[in-house]
């Protein structure tokens, strides 16, 4: 079974793309950040052509979470929201779906930004990465043998190595951000994807030639549960997908599991 993450920055962007991708991969669950589309404006006919079913979640032109899975598969308990997700200005915005594919929950989870250390978003980054590690550890608590995964944008960049250049940048890899993403180690979850591909980026903004210059972060990660991490038997980092007309500013991320 092969899962994967991917911020497409906007799916009716790089509707083809995305489904370029899935055909050459032939990943079993492709998990999706920053759709930018409210369900209804989803192009699920692309993803059908190929054989593909989505779930989307939207409110409007910003954030959005999504699956896009094979038709044969059939998604269990699915979640727009993990329990006691944070809103901001009232708004419980569309940043988390969960579903379950052949035993194993999967999340799709964009987590916001943070925009600057001093910003209000930046507490609701902190509280949304705390309630999500709080709620994870409390259905691993209930059933220690889950099969689970978090993946996505974790707009973290947990380690130096992370980020190319550490005076270019002021959020991402502030201490706050840190403990908070190293919060989900501590409660069991493991990133099996950093020790089969260390050194790797999956993020490169779009000016000043970064990608060129291979100025990138490390921000998007598959994080799984003790069970699950021992099913991973490879991964891979697509960065041929940051090249080319058109790509998102992130790359997928892809494990594969054993039967």
């Amino acid at each position: 079974m092969l899962i994967a993450t991917w911020n497409v920055n906007s799916i009716r962007a790089r509707v083809n793309r995305v489904v370029a991708f899935l055909e050459r991969t032939g990943v079993d669950v492709l998990g999706m950040q920053e759709i930018k589309c409210k369900p209804e404006q989803f192009p699920y006919a692309e993803f059908e052509a190929i054989g593909y079913k989505v779930i989307a979640h939207g409110l409007n032109q910003w954030n959005g979470v999504a699956f896009a899975y094979k038709a044969h598969l059939d998604p269990q308990d699915i979640e727009m929201e993990f329990a006691q997700q944070p809103s901001f200005k009232d708004v419980v915005e569309a940043r988390a779906i969960g579903a379950t594919f052949n035993g194993v929950r999967i999340w799709s989870v964009y987590v916001p930004n943070g925009r600057a250390l001093d910003d209000p978003h930046m507490q609701y980054k902190l509280e949304f990465l705390d309630r999500l590690a709080a709620t994870t550890a409390e259905q691993l608590e209930m059933d220690p043998d889950l099969e689970i995964t978090l993946l996505g944008d974790f707009n973290v960049a947990p380690l130096d190595s992370d980020v190319y250049d550490l005076s270019m940048f002021e959020t991402h890899i502030s201490e706050p951000e840190r403990q908070a993403f190293e919060a989900f180690e501590q409660i069991g979850l493991t990133d099996k994807v950093r020790e089969l591909l260390p050194g790797s980026y999956t993020y490169w903004d779009y000016k000043e030639l970064c990608f060129p210059k291979n100025n990138g972060m490390r921000i998007d990660f598959v994080l799984t549960s003790e069970t699950l991490t021992n099913r991973i038997q490879s991964a891979s980092i697509e960065r041929e997908e940051r090249k080319g007309e058109g790509p998102s500013d992130h790359v997928p991320v892809v494990i594969e599991l054993s039967d």
